[in-house]
């Protein structure tokens, strides 16, 4: 087996309205125009995809103080700096990876882990 491309990654997120504002707004993330036979919204970052599916509960079970060592998806911004601050701006609570390298993360409403990186 050769695997040659991340296609999407599924979120649950409970609040369809709060994760498209997080998503769409906070991280600027292009939204997908379709009809879904489910509850949830689509986002495009390149060839890739990030697809919020409604649920009614989201485990939030992250074990480690660390939020980069908890499940998550990263992403590459232009400037982390910039993004930093427009999260804390936005009263979003950030941790600095503890490897020490260029990356923060951040948790969504439902507390689903994001990581942002400058590469």
């Amino acid at each position: 087996m050769q695997i040659t491309q991340s296609l999407h990654t599924a979120i649950l997120v409970t609040d369809l309205e709060r994760s498209e504002y997080f998503y769409g707004k906070i991280l600027g993330l292009s939204k997908i125009n379709r009809t879904l036979k489910y509850p949830g919204a689509w986002y495009q970052i390149g060839d890739y995809q990030i697809h919020l599916i409604v649920a009614s509960n989201v485990p939030t079970d992250n074990p480690n103080e660390k939020w980069g060592r908890n499940p998550h998806i990263a992403l590459a911004v232009a400037d982390l700096e910039a993004a930093k601050q427009e999260l804390l701006a936005q009263n979003y609570p950030i941790q600095t990876s503890a490897s020490g390298r260029a990356a923060i993360f951040v948790k969504d409403p439902d507390g689903n882990v994001v990581e942002l990186s400058q590469v």
